[in-house]
């Protein structure tokens, strides 16, 4: 099959589009004249995409290309030193692990981030060094900013984008908002028809058993997926705000996955076809109330948040096995249900002095209750396994924070403190499977020294913690064959964290040192039941984690060309008394994002990332490099057209290889990441002319967050 085929397609397609909207719009004449008063008059000046100040890189979304990527997870794919899991259902930092994710002024999950949609997000910025005002979960923090109208009017964005990979995807949305005086209304929805397709392959070695295998699996499947929000946003007055926002996803997906796998073990040979019928339900439901006042009487800013949010899922699984090209036989039919319930509340109060000093404090408190659901029943030996697991934890923080200069210095003295309660236990039993109450402490310190106009010089230590999530705390397990399964471990700790770090910036070019020390980090691990023959695949806390990185981030702007620039050197090392140490050397990880404005309101962007081959002491992964293209077409006020071509060389494939517990392993996972799509975008609305007053909204546009 010739692989540039469905791009020639989609540049006609593109062009046919450009065509009928030029014809849409209407032409004003050359030698028409206007008596019209004018009333205002606008200096645009053109946003730079990306700006990097103080070594926090900030994406302007709304007025870019990355408006058009129909969900977050892909736009957040395509940011500087921001990678996304193979199974996307985590994103990590280079050099700085998984970070916090927040919307506006409240922490939330990937749920929340899948269930918001692209068109309402303003901009995007990577906190390097989060102040104790954040949780102590995490080493950074990517701050999501959602859009605020300034004028009064509607407007309503309808997209249609068109996805072409291994399947056909259609995405479809409309994002709404309406502004008058003091009150706005927003709400969104959007309708997706999916169908990804999924690989990868393990071979492992279990010298003990004397057993050798591999499988291969693949998936396809069918997915309908409905993203729904809605928010209002009411000004009291310049100090004051109050508002409400609901978002929610629900997701239905059918799948037949299909593995083949040789087994050996001792003498025994098997050669296994396992296919699996499943459906599973996802469906995600979450809503946040936040109050600004300004209090007069004390001069302080208080910032009151509310924040509840429940998920479920339900994964039904009907198995067969086919031993050496007989016949398929019935082996499990799995019934598995997963919920689980957040609630937070938050309170923030900010005092100013005269100095230019500020004063943060506050506390917060969340709870999380989840119940999983675990019913088996097995063909082969005639018997039904059933139990349930409850988990709750509950989370309460104090915070203080003092920023301010003395003389050329800047700084940010932070200390947070926070007290964890976590229990887990069977339903049949009295006794607590976990049972723990830690508390801890997070002091956070960084210095900005100004050298002069352009040069600064900044150092910053911070401790903080690292949670799992709450799936890996559930009793969820995936079939892939009669040896192997994805699980869980209810056993799952924290980790540490110990960063110091150096930062020289000039103007917006930057260079920085960064030294961390973790504890009781968790990665992968295989746990062998030697009863059954059956290898599960884990989680597990190891020893510890160790390195440091050299980052330079150098954006320049040339006429028509803006480019964005990473590069990271990166040494990190991983232990465990349980695992084969290997070696530890240094990879580079570099991106470039290059943005070309052209004539006729085209821009053009080439974009790219890759790393070479990491060795990280237990855990040795492949090379990578990823390049991607966009082209982009406005009309008037009205039309856009972007046509996306992304992992154009088919390059996103992980491979990873590592040892422990005596059991030795290699995996490669193909990611369904070539794509070629389009997307079509109309906005429509009536928008009026602002009053000069309106211009100070842009003041406090900072602390809606």
């Amino acid at each position: 099959m010739n692989v540039f085929l469905p791009l020639k397609l989609l540049i006609a397609l593109l062009l046919f589009c450009l065509s009928f909207i030029a014809n849409a719009q209407n032409e004003i004449p050359k030698d028409s004249t206007s008596n019209e008063e004018l009333k205002e008059v606008v200096i645009a000046q053109n946003k730079k995409t990306f700006t990097n100040t103080n070594r926090n890189i900030k994406v302007d979304v709304a007025n870019s290309v990355y408006n058009a990527i129909p969900n977050p997870v892909d736009l957040l794919s395509k940011l500087p030193n921001v990678q996304v899991s193979a199974d996307r259902e985590s994103i990590s930092i280079v050099g700085k692990g998984n970070p916090l994710i927040y919307i506006d002024n409240q922490k939330v999950g990937m749920n929340d981030l899948n269930a918001l949609s692209v068109d309402d997000i303003k901009t995007i910025e990577i906190i390097q060094n989060p102040s104790s005002k954040y949780e102590a979960e995490g080493r950074a923090v990517i701050l999501i900013t959602r859009k605020l109208s300034r004028k009064d009017g509607f407007k309503t964005n309808v997209s249609e984008t068109a996805s072409f990979k291994k399947n056909y995807n259609n995405y479809l949305g409309f994002n709404s908002n309406f502004k008058k005086n003091k009150l706005e209304w927003k709400a969104n929805f959007n309708y997706n028809k999916l169908n990804p397709w999924e690989n990868h392959n393990i071979a492992y070695q279990i010298p003990q058993a004397n057993i050798v295998s591999d499988y291969d699996v693949s998936a396809v499947t069918y997915r309908n997926e409905y993203i729904f929000g809605g928010g209002l946003f009411y000004k009291i007055n310049e100090e004051d705000y109050f508002s409400v926002n609901v978002n929610g996803k629900r997701r239905s997906d059918t799948f037949d996955i299909n593995t083949f796998t040789f087994n050996k073990n001792q003498n025994e040979e098997n050669n296994v076809y396992t296919f699996s019928d499943n459906s599973s339900a996802k469906n995600f439901i979450n809503s946040f109330i936040n109050y600004s006042k300004k209090i007069k009487a004390i001069d302080k800013k208080l910032f009151v948040g509310f924040q509840g949010s429940n998920f479920k899922q339900h994964l039904w699984s009907l198995v067969q096995n086919d031993f050496n090209e007989t016949e398929l036989e019935l082996s499990q039919n799995r019934d598995q249900k997963f919920n689980v319930d957040v609630f937070s509340g938050r309170i923030d109060l900010e005092k100013k002095f005269k100095n230019e000093w500020n004063w943060e404090y506050g506390g917060l408190y969340s709870s999380a209750k989840s119940k999983s659901d675990h019913d088996v029943f097995d063909y082969d030996k005639n018997e039904n396994t059933t139990f349930d697991y409850n988990f709750k934890e509950a989370n309460s923080a104090f915070y203080t924070q003092l920023t301010g200069k003395i003389k050329k210095i800047n700084f940010s003295i932070g200390l947070r403190l926070e007290n964890t309660n976590v229990s887990g236990k069977y339903n049949t039993d009295d006794v607590f499977l976990i049972d723990k109450n830690y508390t801890n402490l997070f002091p956070k310190a960084q210095f900005s020294f100004a050298i002069d106009s352009t040069k600064s010089l900044i150092v910053d230590y911070a401790k903080s913690i690292s949670r799992p999530n709450y799936s890996s705390l559930s009793m969820i397990a995936t079939y892939i064959n009669p040896y192997f399964i994805y699980g869980s471990n209810i056993n799952l700790g924290p980790t540490s964290i110990d960063v110091i770090s150096t930062v020289f910036q000039y103007h917006d070019k930057s260079v920085k040192l960064t030294l961390y020390q973790n504890k009781n980090p968790a990665y992968q691990d295989f746990v062998f039941d030697d009863q059954n023959n059956v290898l599960t695949f884990t989680e597990k806390n190891f020893q510890k984690e160790s390195g440091y990185n050299i980052e330079f981030t150098l954006p320049f702007t040339y006429k028509f060309w803006t480019n964005m620039n990473s590069l990271i050197f990166a040494t990190n090392k991983i232990e465990d008394e349980s695992a084969v140490f290997n070696s530890s050397k240094t990879y580079l990880y570099y991106y470039s994002n290059n943005i070309f404005k052209l004539p006729k309101d085209f821009t053009f962007v080439l974009s790219f990332w890759g790393a070479t081959k990491q060795k990280e002491g237990v855990f040795e992964r492949n090379a990578k490099l990823i390049f991607d293209l966009s082209l982009a077409k406005s009309f008037g006020k009205n039309w856009t057209c972007t046509l996306n071509y992304n992992d154009i060389f088919r390059n996103t494939i992980y491979s990873e290889r590592f040892t422990i517990n005596n059991i030795s392993s290699r995996a490669r996972y193909l990611v369904d990441a070539n794509e070629v799509s389009i997307t079509l975008r109309y906005s429509f609305g009536k928008i009026k002319e602002s009053e000069f007053k309106e211009k100070s909204v842009n003041e406090n546009e900072s602390r809606i967050r």
